[in-house]
């Protein structure tokens, strides 16, 4: 059954993004020295995360409103307003940062426009999606873009749906196979896993070797390859 439409994650799939996070967590522990450890101090960022995820979703902004928090909690709320005010100084940075295409990404995105519909599937705050999409010089090849809270089985039917002929002749690309990969599959279409160098830890999950429908590649520049075996079968 020919694949009609393919889906692209933005963060770490087509731009970098999770270094300059990491850079940002380093700052953040520089910052908080005299109060608790840099691993430590990291692991209770990541905890408190979590716990915000279903409040302020996915993005910088709830990243630094986490930060914000454990820089209360790790002081018992005696942290200087200072500090608090390096803290939303930082996660404006954050906001502002260089948009840095990844390898092949611009080459791959050209060769499949055209002969498939091609849509942006990222989650995210909406405003700095739109940034680093503008920015990236990549938005004219894509004839559909969703950014969604967060991504499930649920989204990838619906996007699938609207943006294609439903998610069985559909394909997801992406470096996260949590949120990109496992629910495209489930939802009944392909899933590609672009590793990345950097992963954030609420991404990783064991890969599905045994599913059918998925497959793996070193970078973008292979995917072309991934779709000619499977148009061909």
């Amino acid at each position: 059954m020919r694949l009609t439409t393919i889906g692209f994650d933005a963060d770490d799939t087509l731009w970098q993004n999770e270094q300059f996070f990491r850079v940002t967590e380093e700052r953040f522990a520089d910052l908080l020295t005299d109060y608790a450890e840099s691993k430590h101090l990291k692991q209770r960022l990541l905890e408190a995360e979590m716990r915000n995820l279903k409040l302020y979703g996915f993005g910088i902004k709830g990243f630094t409103l986490s930060m914000i928090e454990t820089a209360l909690d790790v002081t018992a709320g005696k942290v200087p307003t200072s500090t608090i005010a390096t803290i939303m100084e930082i996660g404006r940075e954050l906001l502002q940062h260089p948009i840095e295409p990844l390898a092949h990404a611009a080459e791959t995105l050209e060769t499949l426009s055209g002969r498939y519909r091609l849509v942006l599937v990222t989650k995210g705050d909406l405003f700095d999606q739109e940034r680093k999409l503008a920015q990236s010089g990549l938005g004219d090849f894509f004839d559909g873009v969703e950014i969604v809270s967060d991504k499930t089985v649920e989204t990838y039917v619906r996007v699938f749906n609207r943006h294609g002929d439903g998610p069985d002749k559909s394909m997801m690309v992406g470096n996260s196979l949590k949120s990109d990969v496992i629910p495209a599959i489930r939802a009944g279409g392909w899933g590609v896993f672009v590793p990345h160098a950097l992963t954030w830890a609420f991404e990783r999950e064991e890969p599905p070797v045994n599913e059918p429908r998925f497959r793996e590649v070193p970078d973008l520049g292979a995917l072309a390859t991934v779709l000619a075996e499977i148009e061909s079968t």
